[in-house]
């Protein structure tokens, strides 16, 4: 029942409004890849935006100073990786806090002796788990001059991640996807990348991808939409998991 009334409001929100056709041609702009886009993915992904926008707060901070293009062009890069999964996949939070650049996060962990620590880190983009979104605008405003950069898909990454609990680069796979198939995938090319770092070879990934798996998982969907070209001739079987999780695949020619 709760499923039909929140379907029949968003209907009912994208009747009465949507983002102005002049802040969604920029969004789309920004996009990674944003040729690759057919016109009918375009309308859906700038109903999902609206609705982004409709349900989640932006909270600026640091001074930061909202201006109208913020909104949409976020909105737009946060729902990209849902385009073809629905905005319910970003369910149980309801906030982004916008930067105007990076920020330093205070962490606290107890080590094995049951001891307390606290530190501070830099950083341009965390997600709280069933807590928000937050994000570095200057980064934001950055990712389409970086290929395989985006800290919008990188954060948003992580909420679909913490979907199934604790942050290990398995997010809800699909009826006809495999958990010991993905499992194995993701384990042989993060295994792999860490050993061609300890070796000081390039990598075509961040190396902040090595840190975890869940991290990995992260990094490897920022380059999945902004350079596919490369992560499926890296990575070819992980670049088929994360075509069947996203429903999406990058590298089709649009049609329509």
């Amino acid at each position: 029942m709760l499923g039909l009334l929140r379907r029949w409001l968003r209907r009912r929100r994208l009747e009465r409004t949507r983002i102005p056709a002049t802040a969604w041609q920029s969004a789309v702009t920004a996009l990674p890849l944003p040729d690759r886009l057919n016109s009918t993915e375009r309308e859906r992904l700038r109903d999902l935006a609206t609705l982004f926008l409709y349900e989640k707060v932006l909270e600026p901070a640091g001074g930061l100073e909202l201006t109208p293009e913020m909104g949409p062009r976020i909105a737009a890069q946060a729902c990209l990786p849902i385009l073809n999964l629905g905005l319910d996949y970003y369910r149980g939070w309801s906030s982004v806090i916008l930067y105007p650049e990076g920020f330093l996060a205070r962490h606290e962990y107890t080590d094995s002796n049951g001891l307390v620590h606290s530190s501070h880190r830099p950083l341009i983009g965390e997600a709280w788990e069933r807590g928000p979104v937050v994000l570095s605008w200057a980064d934001v405003a950055a990712s389409p001059a970086e290929p395989g950069y985006n800290v919008v898909i990188h954060e948003m990454a992580h909420k679909l991640d913490m979907l199934t609990g604790e942050v290990n680069g398995l997010p809800p796979l699909h009826r006809d996807m495999k958990v010991r198939d993905w499992s194995r995938v993701f384990n042989d090319a993060y295994q792999h990348l860490c050993r061609e770092l300890n070796q000081g070879r390039p990598t075509v990934l961040d190396p902040y991808a090595a840190d975890s798996p869940g991290e990995f998982f992260a990094v490897i969907s920022e380059a999945f939409f902004t350079m596919p070209d490369m992560v499926i001739e890296a990575y070819p079987e992980v670049y088929r998991q994360l075509r069947a999780f996203y429903r999406q695949n990058p590298l089709a020619a649009p049609t329509g």
